[in-house]
């Protein structure tokens, strides 16, 4: 395994966030923030909660509300979150604020806590139904993007050219069904919506040692959705001639080594199948598309890590962490598919994440 990541290149890690509104930032609200949850998973569309003291100093030497009527901060407005070593700040958040929260005590000053959504957030407005003719995933996801005003980058998905319904759906919903047929994962990452299969999803490496930055660590391996294979089965209209797939092995495992879960299966138990046959299959090559992705979906989730580590802005959903100091079993990489930025005044800036991983045993 590779050394621990470093988090700066100074001697003293400075990692308070900071903030931008509308694309220029904001001394105001940085210097007031005083608690900060940002998450984001996969299938797209992070949140971000924001806490700030709602009472500053003013040049008279009074006191006022820091954001009232006619605040930069308003319902609408774009903004930004920047969090790492401050020398070199990386983006944690870009969107819209959708909400707002206002809580007052006695004995304490007012705070506002400021709700905001990524640009996902517009997909999940509206339901509607519609068909996409003779159309690739590829196609799709391109053609949704641009009725969302964003600007789409995607990986493969070529194949299969067919007619696609979304029936009373909102765009992320329909997104996030298409996609995950076929094993892809959809992220706004700055300006872009990145969309890849899983297994082509790189977006960075770093390494974590149980008692440097990482201050703890809940690994669990669990055999109760793991199967030994997966069949599939549908009809070509066309040719009048049944189709089907099976799929006993990992096609995109992802990173890690050691012994699979359908293994341990056939160890520890027996084997055990699992029959898709209510999806709309006209091809072979179709049927096994979705074999392989049902099947790399259960295994990678064989393994999952839950952790805390020091504040991170390379924590990203879609990166891979190496993990060591756990124990020969557990030391390994882990794809990360959850993530929480968090900072308080009290603990600093900390990064919760989860990762998958398909392998269990000792690394080789």
């Amino acid at each position: 395994m590779p050394a621990e990541t470093s988090v700066s290149q100074s001697a003293v890690y400075r990692a308070r966030p900071t903030l931008r509104l509308a694309g220029q930032e904001d001394l105001r609200v940085s210097e007031l923030l005083i608690g900060m949850r940002i998450e984001e998973s996969e299938g797209g569309m992070s949140t971000a909660e924001l806490r700030f003291s709602n009472w500053a100093s003013t040049t008279d030497a009074g006191a006022e509300y820091a954001f009232e009527d006619g605040s930069r901060l308003a319902l609408g407005t774009a903004i930004e979150v920047y969090a790492g070593d401050e020398t070199q700040a990386r983006e944690l958040f870009r969107g819209v604020v959708s909400g707002f929260e206002a809580e007052f005590a006695q004995g304490s000053p007012p705070e506002l806590v400021v709700l905001a959504e990524d640009p996902l957030g517009r997909a999940r407005m509206a339901r509607r139904s519609k068909v996409y003719s003779d159309m690739s995933p590829a196609d799709v996801v391109n053609a949704v993007a641009n009725e969302l005003g964003l600007r789409p980058s995607v990986q493969g998905l070529a194949e299969p050219i067919a007619t696609w319904a979304q029936l009373n759906e909102s765009d992320l919903a329909f997104l996030r069904r298409l996609l995950g047929r076929f094993d892809a994962d959809l992220q706004i990452v700055g300006e872009e919506l990145q969309v890849a299969p899983r297994g082509e999803v790189r977006r960075g490496e770093l390494s974590l040692e149980l008692h440097g930055q990482l201050a703890r660590a809940r690994v669990v391996a669990d055999l109760a959705q793991q199967v030994s294979s997966i069949t599939a089965a549908g009809w070509d209209p066309v040719g009048g001639s049944a189709v089907s797939a099976e799929v006993g092995s990992l096609s995109h495992g992802g990173p890690g080594s050691g012994t699979s879960g359908a293994d341990w299966l056939g160890r520890a138990f027996e084997r055990r199948s699992e029959h898709l046959g209510h999806l709309a299959l006209a091809t072979d090559a179709e049927a096994q598309a979705v074999a392989e992705a049902a099947f790399d979906q259960r295994a990678r989730r064989f393994v999952r890590l839950d952790a805390v580590a020091e504040g991170n802005a390379q924590l990203r959903v879609g990166s891979t962490v190496a993990v060591t100091g756990l124990s020969a079993r557990w030391d390994n990489s882990y794809y990360v598919v959850e993530a929480r930025h968090r900072y308080d005044l009290r603990a600093g800036y900390r990064t919760e994440f989860v990762g998958e991983c398909a392998y269990l045993g000792e690394a080789s």
